[in-house]
């Protein structure tokens, strides 16, 4: 995840004030980790995570050719479950993102505050307007470099492997990250993350991640993608605004009805999405899914070309991204095989 409000100065004051406020009191209350590890009153708890994240941190540069910078050496306790809340907003009849341009992220799916209740005014704004809307909370994410981002409290509730696993995808978003293309820069990040893991598990002795979750994750997202499509088509058949609102409807209800039909047949003890599916479904909700790992089979068959040595496949990313976004794509899609989901 990327801080679309880093140091930007596009939005109202209010909201350039409160990322400054909110991304200044990070860097205030950030401590060393070494210094907390080495603190005899530092609970033994939190010190075995900070230390498994430290030694993610040093594995993501010296074996995954990542940053080597200060970010994540920091520790930051927060008060609140989550460090900003993402709104998400697209139109009523259409699954495309209203845009959020920023001038070091570019245009992105979302805008981040750092106060839920922000986010919520924020998100009546939007309502008001007559969009459709979502607000998330983000545990961690990525200022690309301009700030050293620090280990934050609500990426310790995350196991072993997603806490490196998120180390390594937001110093890969300091490493190569291309303005107004998110589905790349998400997809890159993802499958450094993924790779990088495969690679942390081994240097650690461990066996292979079991594949339940990736591979329920994956079902679940081209459900809701399947529906993303079929939404697009309801709102391009020209139909009158009366229809269009039963449609809508009428494709969420069905939705529900697959995924059900779904988990019982392949899932049946294993019921991590019923709160997702269950509450109120609308296009704004539908934006993250598929924007994370769009191309990750394409940065796969990369990785592969590159003889699977980190440096040669960043080489190759850096030759994409400077690339117009049609022939990055185009190329994208010829390393995809046809394994590529979809994405906005």
């Amino acid at each position: 995840m990327v801080a679309g409000f880093a140091l930007s100065a596009c939005g109202s004051l209010r909201y350039y004030a409160q990322a400054v406020h909110g991304q200044a009191e990070l860097i205030v209350h950030r401590r060393p980790i070494e210094r907390l590890l080495a603190d005899p009153h530092t609970d033994p708890t939190l010190a075995a995570r900070l230390r498994l994240a430290l030694q993610a941190r040093r594995f993501a540069s010296h074996r995954l050719a990542l940053p080597d910078n200060r970010s994540y050496t920091g520790y930051v306790s927060l008060d609140r479950d989550y460090v900003v809340w993402n709104v998400f907003a697209a139109p009523r009849y259409s699954v495309q993102a209203v845009p959020q341009c920023f001038p070091i992220a570019g245009c992105v799916a979302y805008r981040g505050w750092f106060s839920e209740q922000a986010a919520k005014n924020d998100a009546a704004r939007w309502t008001a307007r007559g969009d459709d809307v979502w607000v998330g909370g983000v545990p961690a994410y990525s200022t690309l470099g301009w700030f050293t981002d620090p280990v934050l409290s609500s990426m310790l509730r995350w196991d072993d492997d997603e806490l490196a696993g998120t180390i390594f995808h937001e110093l890969a978003h300091q490493l190569i990250y291309v303005k107004d293309d998110s589905a790349f820069n998400e997809s890159f990040a993802s499958f450094v993350q993924r790779q990088g893991l495969r690679d942390w598990r081994v240097s650690r002795g461990l066996p292979p991640a079991e594949g339940h979750d990736d591979a329920i994750a994956e079902g679940f997202t081209r459900l809701v993608l399947d529906l993303r499509e079929r939404l697009k088509a309801l709102y391009a058949s020209g139909v009158d605004e009366e229809a269009m609102a039963a449609g809508k409807q009428r494709e969420i209800a069905a939705f529900r009805q697959r995924y059900t039909q779904w988990r019982e047949r392949h899932w049946p003890d294993d019921h991590r999405y019923d709160a997702w599916v269950a509450r109120p479904i609308n296009n704004a909700r539908l934006l993250p899914f598929g924007l994370y790992d769009h191309w990750v089979p394409a940065f796969d068959a990369l990785f592969q070309r590159a003889g699977k040595g980190w440096p040669a496949f960043y080489a190759s990313v850096r030759d994409l991204s400077k690339l117009p976004k049609a022939r990055r794509d185009s190329a994208l899609r010829s390393l995809c095989d046809g394994l590529c989901v979809g994405a906005n």
